[in-house]
């Protein structure tokens, strides 16, 4: 694959850690495989995911509302938050990390909007947990208070949970590109971005969690990427993950991938999102995607690893 590429690299939460202690000393390792590509002359966008970071605001701003005489903030204030210090925390790694390689670039994170259709079917049937758990007698007070949908939650206890819409499009697409294409890396879309809604011509943050892993798709899409990077725990996409008849996959073409789907071959919440997010990039740009892991991204861009989605 030649240089100068333009490049979505998509982090998976472990690459983050649960803490701002843990996710410190980790985004090191994610700088040092970013910079690597970069090192090879490719135009990188960087995106993650942000559930513990979100859950963490989201329950200390909770926790804040009830014990205290202090405001209740919208759950899109908490992913706005969420994305920002997330990125000053990849933006310090990465610029250290360019530094030790003598590469002069600059690294800027954008607080991304992602529009959702407020009549996406998503919203009528609300399906990811967020924040804390409940007693029953708490949840139906909370609901009945702010109008909350509360779920049981695995037996834990009750949780509220939010509608998980499509991405439509990225608001901040432009500003990504011109910023790419002046030569800076890019932390955008984290999370799956803030989710709003559009009301003639003004936007409006909704309590809802868009899937990392289609928003980056959606981005890879509206700026031409020419690759779609998905960086997980695990080197390569396997069929019977965690069986006696597990079987590593170093290519699927769309068809392939989508007779996967069809057949749930891959878990919800784990590798279907990632596959179905490869199959749309590829689709639509006819471009390659790619699943790998963290410490394989540059083996799996020269074709010795990973699992390319064609």
């Amino acid at each position: 694959m030649s240089k100068n590429k333009k490049i979505v690299i998509a982090l998976g939460g472990n690459a983050l850690g649960n803490t701002p202690e843990e996710q410190l000393e980790l985004v090191k390792k994610a700088a040092k495989s970013i910079v690597s590509l970069i090192n090879e002359g490719y135009e990188v966008v960087v995106t993650h995911g942000n559930g513990p970071q979100i859950g963490m605001i989201n329950m200390a701003l909770e926790y804040s509302h009830d014990k205290e005489d202090t405001p209740e903030v919208p759950f899109a204030e908490c992913g706005a938050m969420s994305q920002g210090y997330i990125g000053y925390h990849l933006q310090q790694a990465i610029q250290h990390e360019l530094y030790q390689k003598k590469i002069t670039k600059s690294c800027i994170t954008v607080v991304t909007q992602v529009l959702v259709d407020r009549k996406d079917k998503a919203f009528l049937n609300p399906t990811k947990p967020i924040g804390n758990f409940y007693t029953k007698k708490e949840a139906l007070k909370l609901s009945k208070e702010n109008g909350w949908v509360m779920k049981e939650d695995a037996g834990r206890g009750f949780r509220r949970v939010v509608a998980s819409p499509n991405p439509v499009k990225i608001i901040e697409k432009n500003v990504i590109k011109d910023l790419l294409n002046k030569g800076h890396i890019v932390i955008a879309a984290g999370g799956g971005g803030i989710p709003v809604i559009q009301k003639w011509n003004n936007l409006y943050g909704v309590d809802a969690v868009i899937d990392k892993d289609k928003t980056s798709a959606r981005l890879a899409i509206d700026i031409k990427a020419d690759v779609f990077l998905i960086l997980t725990a695990i080197e390569q996409v396997c069929l019977g993950f965690n069986t006696n008849h597990e079987k590593k996959l170093d290519e699927m073409t769309i068809k392939e991938a989508e007779q996967y789907l069809a057949s749930d071959e891959f878990k919800e919440g784990s590798m279907k999102p990632k596959v179905i997010s490869c199959v749309e990039f590829v689709k639509k740009t006819k471009k390659v995607a790619i699943i790998t892991s963290l410490e394989k991204a540059l083996p799996a861009l020269k074709g010795k690893t990973g699992t390319w989605i064609v």
